[in-house]
């Protein structure tokens, strides 16, 4: 018997999963509109194109790139609105601003929160609950690590003297504005707060509690959203608002617009680099330019100028006030780089 001999003809390759040539080239997405994203829900974008409300999913190309409110973002598919259409998000514009936070000083995965926003809103109750000062201060550091300028917004103030707090914040740059109850359910003090936000996009941040989400709905009043009260025995309110969205200021420019956001418990601020944290106390920053070279602003720094900063002031409310300002810091700091105890 003769052997058989074998050529090419013989041999048959299955092709496996990765035969397929690969290419660097991605679709241009030439026709492409352009969208604002106003809230994200379970996977599923609600954006505006012009003035027309759009249902949109991520495309796969963005990978794990995340879409949050006030992006801007680019569509392809159907952007009609019409009921059951669903678009694709193919790009994210560069952003402007980015505020991040994470779940604590540490925790090394950062969350955006929202992007392209011009200032932080930090609504702070004057009482039922009682002010936090290290929140506002952990915000103020954020916002100046995005780029945002800050304003603060003390609600309540029927309830309480907001003297302290704009006598602590003030001299530092951060704006102030003051509401309390009036008659009827009104909130007195509401065009202050609209005057400051005129023209630009703003996102509202505070504790469960405080009239955040009063104050959006007096601002937006078919904004609907959901309002709590606080727990007698936790001082603490509950959550009310369960995802963030953004809301344009009706009888206002077309450019003003708050993002309302969840109330938080805590504001990591493990993305912010410790020599960037001095920057958001511009009080204090002022007065280390006085401190010797690698002073590292501790309390057992040597001639650190702070603490003389501190036992320079006039009299005993300033002496305190500055006190507790660079007992906010030096907290701030050490939490930031994992010496707090």
């Amino acid at each position: 018997m003769t052997p058989r001999t074998y050529d090419e003809r013989d041999v048959h390759v299955r092709p496996g999963h990765g035969s397929r040539p690969r290419t660097k080239l991605r679709p241009a997405h030439a026709d492409a509109v352009r969208a604002f994203v106003v809230a994200v829900d379970r996977g599923r974008y609600h954006v505006l194109v012009d003035t027309q409300p759009v249902v949109a999913m991520k495309a796969r190309e963005l990978g794990r790139q995340s879409v949050v409110p006030g992006d801007l973002v680019d569509l392809v598919g159907d952007t009609s609105g019409v009921t059951g259409s669903l678009a694709r998000i193919v790009r994210i514009a560069p952003r402007r601003t980015v505020l991040r936070r994470t779940a604590d000083d540490v925790d090394p995965i950062e969350r955006v929160v929202v992007a392209n926003a011009d200032r932080l809103v930090v609504v702070t109750a004057l009482a039922e609950p009682e002010p936090r000062t290290r929140m506002i201060d952990r915000a103020v550091v954020a916002a100046y690590d995005a780029g945002m300028s800050v304003l603060l917004a003390l609600t309540k103030a029927d309830l309480a003297d907001a003297g302290p707090l704009r006598r602590l914040y003030e001299p530092t740059g951060v704006d102030v504005v003051v509401t309390r109850r009036g008659p009827e359910r009104q909130i007195d003090g509401l065009d202050d707060v609209r005057s400051a936000l005129a023209g630009q996009v703003s996102v509202l941040m505070g504790h469960s509690g405080v009239g955040k989400s009063t104050l959006v709905n007096a601002l937006v009043p078919d904004a609907d959203r959901a309002t709590g009260r606080v727990n007698d025995v936790t001082g603490r309110g509950r959550h009310t608002s369960s995802s963030a969205i953004a809301l344009r200021v009706p009888g206002m420019d077309a450019a003003t617009w708050v993002i309302d956001t969840p109330g938080v418990r805590s504001f990591g601020l493990a993305h912010v680099e410790p020599d960037h944290v001095l920057a958001a106390f511009s009080d204090l920053a002022a007065q280390a330019e006085q401190c010797p070279r690698g002073c590292t602003h501790t309390p057992d720094s040597p001639d650190c100028a702070l603490d003389e900063w501190v036992a320079a002031a006039p009299d005993e409310t300033t002496t305190a006030a500055r006190a507790a300002r660079l007992a906010s810091f030096r907290r701030l700091l050490a939490s930031r780089s994992g010496t707090l105890d």
